[in-house]
């Protein structure tokens, strides 16, 4: 397998962890009773900026990178991975959404007159997963140029 393939990879797996990571942080949102003990003090906010740049963010520019890499001559598998990873992310972003109104209200935090962010951040993802599958489509589509034949 290429460089590209790798990276494609990579960026899949980081696409799904960064699901993973917002689904249980919303997971533990969700669970929050009245007996728990807030006197440890859990904020939304900083854990989704910390769950975007180890993952959404990375995933992004990898996915960017092996299109790159690959967009001269298409490849299949590229393009399948870089689909996949989208998906994933939508998929997991989607969840989060569906559960979003079920959230504990004490998580409610907002200092100006902007919602927090973790609830911006599955609609935003949603949004950004769908041109990362597009993108992704179009390797499908790209075949290999021919090479230059030499006369002399």
């Amino acid at each position: 397998m290429g460089r590209e393939q790798w990276i494609a990879a990579a960026s899949m797996g980081l696409f799904a962890v960064f699901a993973g990571e917002m689904i249980s942080m919303y997971h533990y949102m969700l669970q929050a009773s009245e007996e728990m003990d807030f006197s440890i003090v859990f904020e939304p906010d900083p854990k989704t900026l910390q769950f975007i740049s180890i993952g959404a963010a990375p995933g992004s520019v990898m996915a960017a990178v092996s299109f790159i890499l690959s967009r001269r001559y298409g490849s299949r598998r590229v393009g399948m991975l870089i689909v996949a990873g989208g998906a994933a992310m939508l998929a997991g972003m989607s969840y989060c959404y569906s559960i979003l109104d079920s959230i504990h209200p004490i998580y409610m935090t907002t200092t100006d007159f902007s919602p927090p962010l973790y609830m911006l951040s599955p609609p935003l993802f949603m949004v950004v997963s769908v041109p990362v599958m597009i993108f992704g489509a179009l390797l499908f589509r790209i075949r290999a140029r021919r090479p230059r034949k030499d006369y002399l």
